[in-house]
């Protein structure tokens, strides 16, 4: 994982964006136009996110939903020459107002709607899973390296403040050597006919879509990457988690340094989102750790106090910063951290069907 060295100008809770809003001189570089790809409600939620940004903007929009085009034009002032539906997406190549898709559809749509966007030449910025398993995601990193495209995924919490502020004291060694990682994240989900029930179109159940959030929290709290892996699963409602879908989840990670990590991952149980992390002289929870704000947390020094903003506002300014300037955030968003996620996602259902211990080679 990238240490808080890897940009020395600045605290590593104090991300780019920030640092921009504080400075009274304008960044360099241009305004990151962005068109959105699947106008639900996750897209509400960035869209009205990137109203406040300073260096992004929605200027495309891509949905199969005529009506949807014309609301969501009508509102954020997309041109109808910007606005596509998925049979005619590809022609974003020759539109200039646009540099980067950002894709919010069901897992599954992901590779093939990526691949895409980057033979058309565009930066592509995917939401959580990038795939739906480690081959997909291959073929996504693959096809952006040869079209010369970047390829980042939706982590906005790799630029939260709290969070990063539990980095900046694990590089520090405030907590000494890491000895165990704790993370829950599950609620209970409701319509059964939504598309996350659905293995078509998710891959899988509540891991692929609550448990990522535990598995990326414990490479990025801990700092290192597992090597070993194994996993329970439970399943006490077949009718609505059918084959394929999973309901609860409970894994385990083993590090080089010998820390271990035990996790959660449900669609039905409630409460469930918390990261604990101790070592040899101390301790921080987030509790919440993964909600959509405001994070809370403490340490053995106290509460965490950095302010809160909009996730995703500060997600999309710092992908602003990294595919318009080069910037180098504190725990990386691009391709290569989103295989890493599903080579272990991968793993996980291994070992659950199994029961075994499955060993991890995440770097090539």
């Amino acid at each position: 994982m990238a240490s808080a060295a890897a940009v020395p100008l600045l605290s590593p809770y104090r991300t780019f964006a920030q640092a921009d809003r504080a400075s009274t001189g304008s960044h360099p570089g241009t305004t990151l136009r962005v068109a959105l790809m699947g106008l639900g409600s996750y897209a509400a939620r960035v869209a009205e996110a990137m109203q406040s940004c300073k260096r992004a903007k929605v200027t495309g929009l891509i949905s199969g939903t005529p009506s949807k085009l014309q609301e969501w034009g009508t509102k954020y002032g997309v041109p109808e020459k910007s606005r596509y539906n998925y049979d005619n997406f590809d022609r974003i190549k020759d539109d200039a107002d646009i540099d980067a898709v950002y894709i919010i559809t069901p897992n599954a749509q992901h590779r093939d709607q990526a691949i895409r966007v980057a033979k058309a030449g565009k930066h592509v910025i995917c939401e959580k899973p990038m795939a739906v398993n480690a081959k997909e995601g291959q073929e996504m990193l693959d096809a952006c390296a040869e079209a010369g495209v970047k390829l980042l995924v939706g982590y906005r919490l790799h630029f939260e403040p709290k969070t990063l502020e539990v980095i900046r004291m694990r590089n520090a060694g405030d907590f000494g050597n890491i000895l165990f990682f704790q993370g829950l994240s599950g609620f209970r989900i409701g319509d059964p006919s939504q598309w996350r029930l659905d293995k078509a179109l998710a891959g899988g159940g509540s891991l692929m879509d609550i448990g990522i959030y535990a598995i990326n929290g414990a490479r990025y709290m801990v700092g290192e990457d597992p090597v070993w892996v194994t996993a329970q699963q439970t399943k006490t409602d077949p009718v609505k988690f059918k084959e394929g879908v999973d309901e609860t989840i409970q894994f385990q990670l083993g590090f080089p340094s010998g820390a271990v990590a035990s996790c959660l991952s449900t669609y039905q149980m409630n409460h469930l989102d918390r990261f604990f992390m101790t070592g040899e002289r101390g301790f921080a929870e987030l509790r919440p750790a993964t909600g959509y704000g405001p994070i809370q947390g403490r340490t053995h020094k106290g509460e965490l106090t950095q302010p809160h903003a909009m996730h995703q506002t500060i997600q999309m300014d710092e992908m602003a910063g990294i595919l318009l300037d080069g910037n180098t955030p504190v725990v990386p968003v691009d391709g290569e951290e989103g295989l890493k996620d599903l080579k272990i996602i991968d793993a996980i259902y291994a070992a659950s069907e199994t029961g075994g211990r499955r060993q991890l080679r995440l770097s090539k």
